[in-house]
């Protein structure tokens, strides 16, 4: 069986990868591991969940640190750009965790916080930039980021890119960065638009393709409970209470919304918190942190957060409203079954949003059941 001593990574890295208590790559990692420390460009199909960011934060440091040049003030060696801040901090705190014997230097840059510290750390030069690309924008336009050293450039998870509305950001981005470098992208799915940005920006890319696209994650347990919306509070509550020993991730489609079903928790004292787009970042992380070391139990998000929460031993995912786009289902279920654990996801439905399930059904070319006892 294939493990990471097989990979070619270095001492350090593999140190670092027995203090994190993994043994065996994914396939993910496995089978794009090879081809980065070969230099080679890269198309990686994978969905949330499994090991991608390892897949490429492994390779990028082992290549960083046996090439050791010193950026100078204004510059990066490598930038991974991904669409939300939860998610580049995650990022970063992985890259921090395999490169901890490193001494590598990192920074995450995005927007809703103060610019002057990732400006302070963008002026000593820095190996890997992780950042969203609004903030990335705004530094290069002032002056405070700089390419000529760039070695590798990472786009991470590039169709919610395009949900999201920055593909146009991340190709002004592109048209900065030198034309030598190793390039690589990552996508849950492959649509046309995202399959054309990668013919103009790979070059000779590896494709490494671990699940169908647009699959959820088969060990998720898919349900639906036909609820009218007035009643779906009070089922909420009671799947929560019933679910004592796990956390449980609940999906609405407005910020509103959001707000609403933590106050209503909160009033039958249940803690719970909501995580969107008109949160402060510190009001996020803040969230995120409780919810992940097990503070509080219910954590209710927009879709800004379907791909931008890992946190092991997520029970349920509750879908209070079906989602608009049928593939923002398959990435908000993939919040639980994580690390080779099972998992819940209910979606609550009334006859109003029937074709919104239907979409969904098209989409992962599977009915899900609908149930009458939760």
């Amino acid at each position: 069986m294939l493990n990471f001593d097989n990979l070619g990574l270095s001492t350090e890295i593999l140190l670092a990868i027995k203090i994190k208590g993994h043994t065996t790559p994914t396939p993910i990692q496995a089978q794009a591991i090879p081809h980065l420390m070969e230099g080679k460009d890269l198309l990686g199909i994978a969905q949330t969940g499994t090991g991608k960011t390892a897949a490429f934060a492994l390779p990028l440091i082992d290549r960083l640190m046996k090439n050791r040049i010193k950026a100078r003030p204004a510059r990066m060696r490598a930038l991974v750009l991904t669409p939300t801040r939860e998610l580049a901090s995650q990022i970063l705190e992985q890259i921090h965790a395999y490169g901890k014997n490193s001494r590598l230097t990192s920074v995450v840059v995005f927007g809703g916080v103060s610019e002057r510290p990732q400006i302070q750390a963008m002026s000593r030069g820095v190996d890997i930039v992780v950042g969203t690309p609004g903030r990335i924008l705004d530094l290069i336009e002032q002056g405070h980021m700089l390419f000529e050293q760039l070695e590798v450039f990472i786009l991470d998870e590039a169709d919610r890119m395009l949900d999201m509305g920055f593909i146009t950001d991340v190709k002004k981005i592109m048209r900065r960065l030198p034309p030598k470098r190793q390039t690589l992208l990552f996508s849950a799915t492959m649509p046309n638009d995202i399959a054309s940005l990668a013919n103009t920006m790979l070059y000779k890319p590896v494709r490494v393709e671990v699940t169908p696209q647009s699959t959820t994650v088969e060990k998720v347990e898919q349900k639906v409970a036909m609820v009218e919306k007035g009643n779906r509070l009070m089922m909420l509550r009671n799947i929560v209470r019933q679910n004592s020993n796990g956390s449980v991730l609940v999906f609405t489609r407005t910020k509103h919304g959001a707000d609403r079903v933590v106050k209503h928790l909160e009033r039958e004292k249940v803690v719970a918190m909501a995580i969107h787009g008109n949160k402060s970042q510190n009001a996020r992380e803040r969230a995120l942190l409780s919810f992940r070391t097990g503070k509080i139990k219910v954590l209710v998000a927009t879709d800004i957060a379907a791909r931008g929460i890992d946190v092991p031993g997520v029970g349920y995912v509750i879908n209070y409203d079906l989602p608009e786009d049928p593939e923002c289902y398959v990435h908000r279920i993939g919040r639980t079954a994580r690390a080779g654990l099972g998992g819940v996801a209910i979606s609550f439905c009334d006859h109003s949003e029937l074709h919104l399930l239907r979409a969904v059904e098209r989409l992962i070319k599977q009915k899900v059941p609908v149930t009458t006892s939760l």
